[in-house]
This record gives C-alpha cells, sequence and structure tokens, in this order.
C-alpha cells in the first residue's frame, strides 16, 4: 500500500490551515494511500469533531521524531531519514527549520506569508532541493514568488453542507456574525475592532437599532486574557455576545441566522510590510457567503481573492467606508437578494470538494 504522512508542529490548534492540509491527506487517502501523522496524541476524534472531516480509515499516529527532544539524540538523523523513507509522499508545514527528507515526493504546506518562515540560505536550499512548496492563495504564492520561491495554489473547500445549503429557505436575523479564534498575536482576527465599529454603529445609525453582534471562534487556555480584554469593553453591552469553541452543528445555525459578516482580520495593517498579519485567503467569510450572509471584509490579503466588491460582497478600508457599504445594502432589498444569490454561485462552482479532489490529484500525483 502506498503511503503518506504529515508533519505539522501547530497541529492541535485545529486551525483553517489544519483542515486545509488535512483535507488533502483526505484525497489521498481516497486514492489508496495508507495515512501517518507525526504527533505523540492521537488526535484522530478531535479532527473529526472539529472540521466534520471523516476518513475512511484509522488515521495511524507515530511518535513524533521531529519534537526537540528528539533532536537531541545522538543518531536522530539517521533515524529520521531511514523512516521517512517508507513513505511515498510526506508533508511539513514549516516553523521556519527545514531539513533533509527521504520520502520520494516532499511537500512543503505554506499558510501564512511570513518571511522568517522562509529563509533560503544556502543551507536550506539545499535541505530542501527534492521539496515542492504549496500554497493556500495567490496572495500567498505571491509573497513566496518576491521571496525566490516557486509554489504551486491548492485551494480549501467547503463541506458540502455549505454548498447545498438552499439560501432562500433561511430566516435570517438583526444579527451581524464573526468568526475567528481568540487570539492577539500574527494574524488576529482583530474583534477588538469589530467591538468598537459596532458600538459606533449603534450610536450613528438607526438601522442598526435592534442589531446584535455574535463573536464566535476557538480559544486557547494561554489567550484566555486576550479573551477577557474583549469582554471587559462589553461590560454595558447586552448586543453582543462571546461563542467559544463551539460546536460544528451550532457554527452551521449561526451562519444560517446572520444576515450581515464582517471580518476584520488584517484591519489597520500594511499589507506590504506586515502580510503575515493580515488574512490569508478567508475560509469563515467563504462559508458566510455560502449561508447567505452579506460579507464584508477589511480590504487586505486574501479576502480580495474571493470578494468581488459590490458583487459578491463588499471590501472596506475604514470605519466609514464599512458605514456607507452596510447602510447602502440594508437600505435596498434587491441589492442584498443580488448580493447573496452571486455569492453563492461563486463559492458554489469555486470552492467545492470535487473542484479541491480535481486539483490535490493534479498537483500532488
Amino acid at each position: 500500500m502506498k503511503k503518506a504522512a504529515l508533519y505539522n508542529p501547530y497541529l492541535d490548534t485545529l486551525g483553517g490551515g489544519e483542515k486545509h492540509v488535512l483535507s488533502i491527506l483526505k484525497v489521498l487517502q481516497e486514492e489508496g494511500f495508507e495515512i501517518s501523522i507525526f504527533w505523540d496524541k492521537h488526535l484522530q476524534s478531535q479532527i473529526e469533531d472539529r472540521f466534520s472531516l471523516q476518513f475512511n480509515q484509522k488515521l495511524k499516529f507515530l511518535p513524533n521524531i521531529f519534537n526537540p527532544q528528539e533532536a537531541r539524540v545522538t543518531g536522530n538523523f539517521i533515524k529520521k531519514l531511514m523512516i521517512l523513507s517508507e513513505f511515498d509522499i510526506f508533508f511539513y508545514v514549516t516553523d521556519g527549520s527545514y531539513f533533509l527528507s527521504s520520502a520520494k515526493k516532499n511537500f512543503v504546506f505554506c499558510m501564512v506569508p511570513y518571511n522568517k518562515l522562509y529563509r533560503m540560505t544556502l543551507l536550506n536550499k539545499l535541505k530542501t532541493s527534492n521539496f515542492r512548496f504549496i500554497t493556500n492563495s495567490r496572495f500567498t504564492q505571491s509573497w513566496m514568488k518576491k521571496w525566490d520561491i516557486n509554489s504551486e495554489i491548492i485551494y480549501p473547500y467547503l463541506n458540502q453542507e455549505f454548498i447545498d445549503l438552499n439560501i432562500q429557505n433561511l430566516n435570517k436575523g438583526n444579527t451581524i456574525l464573526s468568526i475567528g479564534r481568540f487570539y492577539s498575536h500574527l494574524h488576529s482576527k482583530k474583534q477588538s475592532i469589530l467591538i468598537n465599529l459596532f458600538k459606533k454603529l449603534k450610536q450613528q445609525n438607526k438601522l442598526f437599532k435592534h442589531f446584535k453582534l455574535i463573536l464566535a471562534g476557538g480559544l486557547k487556555i494561554e489567550d484566555k486574557i486576550y479573551l477577557n480584554k474583549l469582554k471587559s469593553q462589553v461590560t454595558n453591552s447586552k448586543d453582543i455576545k462571546f461563542k467559544i469553541n463551539v460546536p460544528y452543528r451550532e457554527l452551521i445555525n449561526l451562519y444560517k441566522k446572520s444576515l450581515i459578516y464582517i471580518h476584520t482580520a488584517g484591519y489597520g495593517v500594511d499589507e506590504n510590510k506586515n502580510p503575515h498579519r493580515v488574512e490569508h485567503l478567508g475560509i469563515a467569510p467563504l462559508e458566510a457567503m455560502a449561508s447567505g450572509c452579506i460579507t464584508f471584509c477589511y480590504n487586505a490579503g486574501g479576502p480580495k481573492e474571493i470578494i468581488q466588491d459590490g458583487k459578491t460582497g463588499f471590501l472596506f478600508g475604514s470605519q466609514s467606508e464599512l458605514n456607507k457599504k452596510l447602510f447602502k445594502v440594508l437600505s435596498n432589498l434587491s441589492l442584498q437578494n443580488e448580493i447573496k444569490s452571486a455569492a453563492k454561485k461563486f463559492v458554489k462552482d469555486k470552492y467545492g470538494y470535487e473542484v479541491f479532489r480535481k486539483r490535490v490529484k493534479e498537483i500532488i500525483l
């Protein structure tokens, strides 16, 4: 049996990037590959619950030969090469370090356009001479190119439930939704900015008198301080709710009930100076578009690939621009329906599983 393996040092964050690379493994499993993951804990149930990602067979979780303790063991280099030589395909999500691989085919999966992760010194070029690089968007790919790294794009896909969802039958309420992990570092989703924007909307525009804001997302223990800071911003507001580590089914229902989706990731960041601090593609906005939400994204990074401004959603660069576009669409029911229909068609045509599967086979096999 053919074998494929993954090492992702960030696996347990179970974010959108993790789902993306695991989905590639799912395609390979469907093509007859046995799938192994170098990780010291068995995470298959968490993976399937978090992403609604079902594998036909059990994943093999192997001892993590890449952890720092193993790296200090004498002979680890040879041991690693011997183990990797057993695999036909090997995927690596880099933390900035590189190594030689003896697998038949090798890929670096690039989620974040952060130059510290992709410093191609002479030694790193040697180590990655038999690796190919995969990116998640044109935005990420363009930055890799600037750093003299050629890459190929494999866009993620949306679960079939989103693709099949009939948006005509949804009962939308006066809800603004935003989904993203609660943390303040790197490409933070900037929930603090959105809270302030929402408060001003409520004060300045009667259209938003009866609206509420729901902030949903994953939370790790080390990021609780950030969440508490956010909560301190809304002590006197009953119209702002937090949904922490929500189950997949509840997430679907939030999309179904929300009229507006706002994505503030990257707000105020100069993408030319700090590309890693803006959204690299935007799975949540795509899910929102598929669910009949009128979607607004900060005009930087990946969202510019998925939103045609005024046609499939809206891009904004400032609070005043967001206010104007919100007012425009909420005052025009016909425009709302046009945006929803165009967004649904775009997502259905570009982000279905079969489109993804075909691309994976084309690039990987």
